[in-house]
């Protein structure tokens, strides 16, 4: 009577360890595979919304340099007569901001050269802190460029402090992508 009850118990239905085991390999083969195909997907997503709000930062820079006057003797209102034409007042040959000038007291493009915003520091043209680049960095170079053959300001200097300026923003996102931008201002 025993022995009958032995082959009961002997042919219970379920999994032996070495099919678990099997299973959690098998799990997991598929689960890093699945994850290499994942991941790289979901950086390249984040990429792409970095660059695009590199794009709208450097756009917005590009836009209120362009609104600044030509020059630190231009009139300043657009008027008829522009600074290097005969009978006019020269052209300022520095590049750069004059005296204790910031951002906000910015009056020409020129004043914009040499200026580096470092990951956390961008701010708005008053002065106030940008949360939405938290991780950009940025850095503005302008240089004359009357031949208009930029895009690079790091060459030697230009003579002809009347004719245009090259403006540069670069953008660099918080994965290290690197974006530059830029545009002319001309003396008009």
């Amino acid at each position: 009577m025993h022995s009958n009850n032995w082959l009961q118990y002997s042919y219970q239905k379920g999994f032996t360890l070495i099919e678990t085991i099997v299973g959690i390999v098998v799990l997991a083969i598929s689960f890093s595979v699945l994850t290499s195909l994942v991941f790289p997907v979901a950086e390249q997503s984040a990429e792409q919304l970095h660059q695009i709000k590199a794009a709208e930062l450097a756009q917005s820079l590009l836009n209120e340099i362009q609104n600044k006057a030509f020059d630190e003797n231009s009139d300043m209102a657009g008027g008829r007569v522009r600074c290097g034409e005969s009978g006019a007042i020269n052209c300022s040959t520095a590049m750069g901001a004059e005296g204790s000038e910031t951002r906000v007291t910015f009056n020409d493009v020129d004043d914009y050269n040499n200026l580096i915003y470092n990951a956390g520091e961008i701010e708005n043209s008053q002065g106030q802190l940008l949360s939405l680049y938290t991780g950009y960095s940025l850095s503005i170079r302008v240089c004359n460029d009357a031949d208009y053959n930029g895009p690079d300001c790091n060459g030697a200097a230009d003579a002809n402090t009347s004719t245009a300026k090259l403006i540069i923003v670069t953008v660099t996102t918080p994965t290290d992508f690197t974006m530059r931008f830029s545009t002319y201002k001309a003396n008009f």
